[in-house]
């Protein structure tokens, strides 16, 4: 396959990277390329709808699998034209060129397009309420590639994690290195998901689509890690598995607040907790461990040293 991937150097594409290549050729899309690789990289700025055009054109691609997004959750607030192009116009734009082109579109979405007040996981088929202008811009991607009826997966995901980039772990993990005493939200839920979890499970679906019976398998999906946890008892976790493997001296005192002691321009909703069972069924995919991926994420960071 000729396979296009937008967001290689991100946290979740740079782990999709070598999944995707035991494919076929991949073209990596990013601001930068990544030192080393040997893949075949092109910097891009792809919220031009043009030089998009140009290089699909040109590739002609198999897969499209699109992690690019803009993911700054309160600066989306002031920034609503940006949201949208990025995740919004250029899913819209991806769909439609697969669509033309009988190819297959891989995207990923966000827990963020719900508006939080259910007490239960949320399924594919709830109805959406975002918050915020990023859920917003986020489910007007979802819509606009259903509307291309190009054969895809929108994976919805939540909390992603790694050993790289910008998340809550290194960001915890770095103030606690401060010495700081540590106020944390406790009355928002979700469901941490490490990125080598949701690369591996988007991998499966890559590889069922070239399974006869399974090639049709397209929609809505959610995919995340087994545990349903506030931003509190995630930080707690992070913390006592980086003291046992000896990255961390000692725990930081910790201490659970309510999100109004945090003002933010982005509203977050209370519980964002996804089901997985469609998933599950479609693919065969299940969540994986949030304590093996955490442990996983740490030790890699102690070995890399990325702090």
């Amino acid at each position: 396959m000729n396979i296009l991937l937008t967001g290689a150097a991100g946290q979740l594409g740079s782990e999709l990277l070598p999944l995707l290549a035991t494919h076929g050729r991949v073209v990596a899309t990013d601001r930068s390329a990544v030192a080393g690789s040997n893949t075949d990289w092109v910097k891009l700025d792809i919220s031009d709808a043009a030089q998009l055009e140009t290089l699909l054109a040109r590739l002609q691609p198999d897969l499209i699998v699109n992690t690019a997004a803009y993911t700054a959750v309160d600066q989306a607030e002031a920034d609503r034209e940006t949201s949208f192009a990025l995740n919004a116009d250029l899913p819209g734009q991806l769909a439609v060129w697969a669509k033309r082109n009988d190819a297959r579109l891989l995207h990923y979405s966000t827990d963020y397009v719900f508006a939080g007040s259910s007490t239960v996981p949320y399924l594919e088929s709830d109805t959406p309420g975002p918050l915020n202008v990023y859920g917003e811009s986020k489910l007007a991607g979802e819509l606009a590639i259903g509307a291309s009826g190009c054969a895809h997966a929108t994976l919805r995901t939540s909390w992603v994690y790694s050993s790289h980039g910008k998340n809550f772990v290194l960001s915890m993990l770095n103030l606690a290195r401060q010495g700081l005493d540590l106020k944390i939200v406790n009355d928002q839920c979700g469901c941490p998901t490490w990125a080598r979890s949701l690369a591996a499970a988007s991998n499966t679906i890559v590889q069922a689509w070239q399974t006869p019976g399974a090639e049709s398998c397209h929609g809505t999906f959610h995919y995340c890690d087994d545990r349903a946890v506030s931003w509190y008892e995630f930080a707690g976790k992070i913390f006592s598995l980086a003291v046992a493997a000896k990255l961390l001296h000692k725990q930081p005192a910790l201490t659970p607040v309510p999100s109004t002691e945090f003002p933010q321009p982005a509203k977050r909703p209370r519980w964002s907790v996804l089901d997985t069972q469609r998933i599950g069924e479609a693919f065969g995919i299940f969540p994986a461990s949030f304590e093996r991926s955490l442990q996983a994420v740490i030790a890699e960071i102690k070995k890399g040293g990325f702090l």
